[in-house]
């Protein structure tokens, strides 16, 4: 049942023993709803946690590492940010893939099977609709609460400069600064440093880049033995999906990694006219209109060549 925000609060008061579910492979956005909504759950009193992925990467230990593990029996499962129980780590989609109370996205190709589901598919970040929940539930916003939907904010829109920022993302930005956020030094953690293992990774990648349908689309993979030649790890990739979409007249960049298993993580960014989402979800995935994602088989060609022929639909 889809309910808006004052309902969704309401249900986060009535209950308690409550576990939070963020998506595998995480980033700013879901890890900063998974720790503010936490951080607003305990000033209630009441018990939480995030269950937090394995592969977390260290830019984000800020958001956490100040809070002590509560061992409770789950009682209420809550996942944030994520569009389908896929996107779950294995374990976790095991355990409460088909357990989850409530779920809180933004993602318009959202399908979690859920109770309940507060969808506003036209906030930049979930953290946008976090912080209308937090508000809701009569919290109020400390440094540390403002740190983690700043985060959210700040990587969803790429500091500010992607299609999805909109005037309320401007103001509640503004506002979480004024209520303590460190906007300068978490902009400069996600977007100005860089680790040299991921300077390396993303040398590697870039060395792979192919140009497709006359320069208007470009495709960069990584193979998983990259990871071993520049000390690097699955944590470091998220940034390298955006570096094909910033070749001048390229309107679909690919970012194809590969994964454990030998199949491949697809991500996809895109410039108008063409729909991410609408790529992807013909591959089992999806997204949003600029940024989305799906998986295939490999090997790297086998995967190449079924998100291009997609992908050929678009830039004919």
């Amino acid at each position: 049942m889809k309910i808006d925000v004052n309902q969704t609060a309401k249900l986060l008061e009535n209950h308690d023993n409550i576990i939070i579910l963020v998506h595998a492979n995480p980033d700013g956005d879901t890890l900063g709803c998974g720790y503010a909504l936490l951080r607003a759950l305990r000033k209630l009193g009441k018990k939480a946690e995030v269950l937090r992925p394995e592969n977390v990467g260290r830019k984000y230990t800020y958001i956490y590492e100040d809070l002590g593990k509560e061992d409770f029996e789950p009682e209420y499962v809550v996942s944030v940010d994520v569009a389908d129980i896929k996107l779950l780590e294995e374990d976790a989609r095991k355990k409460y893939g088909s357990k989850i109370n409530l779920a809180i996205d933004h993602h318009p190709s959202n399908c979690v099977e859920c109770e309940n589901l507060l969808l506003e598919d036209t906030a930049a970040a979930a953290c946008e609709i976090i912080y209308k929940v937090i508000d809701a539930l009569g919290v109020g916003f400390d440094k540390k609460i403002a740190d983690c939907l700043y985060t959210g904010i700040t990587t969803d829109t790429g500091c500010f400069r992607y299609s999805n920022t909109t005037s309320q993302t401007y103001m509640m930005a503004a506002k979480l600064v004024d209520l303590g956020a460190d906007g300068p030094g978490i902009n400069r953690i996600m977007f100005e440093t860089k680790s040299k293992s991921y300077v390396l990774l993303e040398k590697l990648v870039m060395d792979t880049l192919e140009m497709h349908f006359d320069g208007r689309c470009a495709v960069v993979h990584l193979d998983y033995d990259m990871y071993e030649k520049s000390g690097s790890d699955e944590s470091e990739t998220d940034p390298l999906a955006s570096k094909t979409r910033q070749i001048e007249g390229v309107c679909v960049g690919i970012f194809l990694r590969e994964k454990q298993d030998g199949s491949f993580k697809i991500s996809l960014r895109t410039v108008e006219p063409v729909n991410a989402s609408e790529v992807c979800r013909k591959l089992g995935g999806g997204g949003h209109a600029r940024a989305a994602g799906c998986q295939c088989d490999g090997p790297f060609e086998n995967a190449r060549e079924k998100i291009l022929s997609v992908v050929q639909e678009y830039l004919r």
